[in-house]
């Protein structure tokens, strides 16, 4: 994680010097770069993980059937199961591994900028040190609806056939997802350095923009 959030330091302090090279060096400008730079990086590890979650989506109706009709049998539902994913060609654990990869990354990007020592003016915008929390509130009102649509993106479509999905844990579990989560990240970005709140901005953003594209690749396929 240390090797990580270095990296992630030396990162930031060359992009801020190269800004410099044009006469705008700029931290909260260094870090949007290296936040569109990282996800660009990452790409191919993000198009596999929605991938894989589609693909999942796709035989859930199928999965629930075969659920329902052996559900007194664990064996035989256990064989039903993989016989499905083998012929659907789905791989369950697809969609973590790229997941699992990415997670000391994010992780050790949060510490580095959370933790970040700046070496001149910290300015961005309207904030005169983004080492401190926004003053205007303007980018944790910005993490909670980037994080909203990013969750709202990646929601399965509702079937109106389904009754499970009807269900009162269900409705409650998509709740939790799509409003519970953007207002907890709002609220505890009151708290956080603009800078790391911007981070998070960019990073659902760029998210997002991978999201719509890999959907529009896949729908055309």
């Amino acid at each position: 994680m240390d090797f990580i959030s270095n990296l992630v330091i030396k990162v930031i302090q060359t992009l801020y010097h190269f800004l410099g090279g044009f006469g705008f060096p700029n931290y909260g400008l260094a870090i949007v770069l290296m936040t569109v730079i990282i996800k660009i990086i990452l790409f191919p590890l993000t198009k596999k993980q929605i991938e894989s979650t589609r693909a999942m989506m796709s035989i859930q109706p199928k999965m629930k059937e075969i659920q329902e009709k052996y559900k007194n049998d664990k064996v035989r539902l256990n064989q039903e199961l993989a016989k499905l994913y083998k012929d659907q060609g789905v791989n369950p654990m697809a969609g973590c591994l790229p997941l699992l990869i990415q997670m000391p990354i994010l992780f050790g990007i949060y510490y580095a900028v959370r933790d970040f020592q700046y070496e001149g003016p910290a300015n961005f915008l309207w904030m005169d040190n983004i080492a401190n929390p926004d003053p205007m509130y303007i980018l944790p009102v910005l993490s909670a609806v980037t994080t909203y649509i990013q969750a709202k993106q990646t929601m399965p479509k509702k079937n109106p056939n389904d009754k499970q999905q009807d269900g009162v844990m269900g409705m409650m579990q998509g709740q939790m997802m799509t409003y519970f989560m953007p207002l907890f990240i709002g609220y505890i970005s009151l708290s956080f350095p603009a800078a790391l709140v911007l981070y998070w901005i960019v990073m659902n953003i760029m998210q997002i923009a991978q999201q719509a594209y890999i959907n529009s690749q896949m729908d055309r396929k």
